[in-house]
């Protein structure tokens, strides 16, 4: 009879103990990842991110926007979600005058958003998680001085009003302001648009032009970049790079790209989903308070997911790592 009885208490304790380890999650919680040329990969390895976390927490989450870099389709598609109730957003912001004013709307609607990758910090975002992009500059002209010896010069390509490259190009700047031989004599917008690097690229060596050095504050131009150098037997750049898309990594084998500036996409929509899901079960209130100016605020300002320098020291290593996880 005893062995009955505390049976059955072992029985209740356990259900009991299963129903309060059970999910607080509802069927109709689905977070959202707004960016812009979602194809390349760099996204890609964002969205394993996000879909890994909506596994971990059984949520749905999904990621939208334009194939191309366009601010005005990305602002589409933040509002076309925002009809749908989100659950909380993250948005990697390609232009903050395009997106700022939907944000702080999602945000007076009580929809909790997060920038990554790139922020609008005039915004009323709750946070901001990516890379500390003035450290991401600092480290590739620490390469330039380097490899050019204290000695060149040097074109740069970006997109125009992204926050997170101004930032980059500021610590690059203030870098080398310490080398005044190294001369950034060129910044090209190249507007997101691959085919307008490769076409530069090729425009600056056949006008013989003396650039010694290229620099890419984005992911699409090295790839670029280093395809026409190898086109024209230009080999003797310094050519630093940003982020670790396929090509920039074969670049960096064949000695094309001299390093690239490696950061974490999938980190930002990991950890971006997870505090979203945090902030939807724990709301903060008012949820358009000024939290960064609140000294006690609940919630940090901004999340650095770190940078890696990546070159041919340890480019085998980074394929081991991402080959890795992508098997996972």
């Amino acid at each position: 009879m005893f062995k009955i009885v505390f049976a059955s208490l072992a029985t209740a304790a356990m259900l009991t103990l299963l129903s309060c380890g059970g999910s607080q999650h509802s069927v109709d919680e689905k977070y959202y990842l707004v960016a812009t040329n979602v194809k390349i990969p760099y996204w890609q390895q964002a969205n394993a991110g996000l879909s890994k976390a909506a596994v971990q927490l059984q949520v749905k989450s999904e990621m939208v926007g334009p194939d191309s870099y366009d601010p005005k389709a990305e602002r589409d598609e933040f509002k076309r979600i925002m009809g749908k109730k989100p659950t909380g957003i993250l948005v990697s912001v390609s232009d903050p005058a395009v997106l700022g004013a939907d944000i702080d709307a999602a945000i007076a609607q009580g929809i909790p958003v997060i920038t990554v990758d790139s922020d609008a910090p005039d915004a009323k975002r709750l946070l901001f998680i990516g890379t500390d992009n003035n450290k991401a500059g600092v480290m590739g002209a620490k390469v330039l001085v380097e490899k050019l010896q204290g000695k060149g010069n040097v074109v740069v390509f970006t997109i125009a009003g992204q926050s997170n490259l101004t930032e980059r190009l500021h610590g690059y700047k203030n870098t080398l302001e310490a080398h005044p031989q190294i001369k950034i004599t060129e910044v090209i917008d190249m507007q997101g648009d691959p085919r307008i690097a490769f076409d530069k690229t090729k425009e600056i060596l056949a006008k013989g032009s003396k650039v010694d050095a290229f620099v890419c504050l984005e992911a699409i131009a090295c790839p670029e970049v280093a395809d026409v150098l190898e086109r024209q037997k230009a080999t003797d750049k310094v050519v630093v790079a940003m982020d670790t898309d396929q090509r920039t990594i074969e670049a960096i084998q064949k000695g094309l790209i001299s390093a690239t500036i490696g950061q974490k996409p999938f980190t930002m929509a990991f950890t971006g989903l997870k505090m979203l899901d945090d902030l939807h079960h724990h709301p903060l209130t008012p949820l358009a308070s000024n939290w960064l100016q609140d000294s006690f605020s609940p919630i940090p300002t901004f999340v650095d997911t770190g940078a890696t320098l990546i070159d041919k020291s340890n480019v085998a290593q980074f394929i081991q790592q991402r080959d890795s996880e992508t098997a996972k």
